[in-house]
């Protein structure tokens, strides 16, 4: 069968997916509706981004490539230099992605609790693993991170995940830009997690642009001590230099147990196995649709599903008795 046998669009449509690259496929995310969140919710419609679809597994190939990127254009890598940043997980795989393809050395410096099944996909892609205390979180891995990088100027790229303006810019050009476009320039709200706060920063300076009128927000765990890995409680924690919340509308504290129960109802209702800052940002657009129906308006409210949730499975260790689910 030739291609003059398909319709033009048909033909047209699979080219799109034909690429020279892996990293050429970072973006243009599917958007899936969340029906079973929308129950008792009349005139609001949940709309969340797959960015778990991305080459790497997570939104933040998106901001990885960007930074890498402009790097390069720049002048300021090239293969000599060795890309180092720290990560609780995603980030580090995706620098470990577009190292591989572009032909960089990648090292990683990681909580010493981030889950084996980053650590190992990470290290499937020939990245080097440094890690930090555990006790410490992200910021611990930010301080380890730095200290490597005094100590050897020469010899690395610090890309700085957390103070990059490339980190949103990222978004701005993608996440923003998609979401407008597959909701036909419907959206009148945006939530995102607080990370490195890239993705809500960038995506909502774009969806802004293009309306003031449509409201953005923050979600981010509601105490210091959190199960909600990936996300920044910012009170208690380094506040990333690209994190500007007087640019948004607000931010929404969730409970790491409304998190967790949002994470099986998606699974059981919806048929997506996500991690638990999806379930973070879903909890929090609920909470603002359910403000919506008091005040008797309708929303079209859009979120980001950051990762799947294998990134947070853990190896299991044989013991006499058994396999058992390793100790944390």
């Amino acid at each position: 069968m030739s291609a003059s046998d398909f319709d033009e669009e048909a033909v047209g449509r699979a080219r799109r997916r034909v690429v020279d690259k892996i990293t050429e496929l970072i973006g243009n995310t599917p958007l899936v509706r969340l029906r079973s969140f929308e129950r008792g919710l009349p005139g609001i419609e949940i709309w969340a981004k797959c960015e778990f679809m991305n080459p790497g597994g997570s939104v933040k190939d998106r901001a990885a490539y960007q930074m890498i990127a402009d790097a390069v254009a720049a002048g300021r890598l090239d293969p000599a230099k060795e890309i180092i940043d720290s990560t609780s997980g995603n980030t580090g795989i995706a620098y470990s992605l577009i190292g591989g393809a572009l032909g960089f050395k990648v090292t990683l410096v990681m909580p010493g609790n981030v889950s084996w099944a980053r650590r190992k996909i990470s290290e499937a892609f020939g990245t080097r693993l440094v890690f930090s205390s555990p006790m410490e979180g992200s910021d611990g891995a930010i301080n380890l991170c730095r200290k490597l990088v005094d100590e050897s100027p020469d010899r690395y790229f610090y890309p700085n995940q957390y103070g990059n303006e490339a980190n949103p810019e990222g978004h701005y050009q993608g996440t923003g830009r998609e979401i407008w476009e597959q909701t036909g320039g419907r959206v009148t709200h945006f939530v995102a997690g607080i990370g490195t706060s890239g993705t809500v920063m960038g995506t909502s300076r774009r969806l802004k642009a293009y309306s003031k009128d449509v409201k953005c927000y923050a979600a981010e765990p509601d105490e210091a001590l959190h199960g909600l890995e990936g996300l920044k409680h910012m009170a208690s924690s380094i506040v990333p230099g690209i994190y500007h919340p007087e640019e948004l509308d607000g931010v929404l504290p969730i409970s790491t147990e409304a998190a967790w129960d949002v994470c099986e109802q998606l699974s059981r209702e919806e048929g997506i196995l996500v991690g638990h800052s999806s379930g973070a940002a879903v909890a929090g657009a609920v909470r603002i649709g359910r403000e919506l129906v008091k005040e008797g308006k309708p929303g079209v409210i859009v979120t980001v599903f950051p990762d799947r949730a294998d990134r947070y499975f853990e190896a299991p260790v044989t013991t006499q008795a058994g396999p058992t689910e390793e100790p944390r």
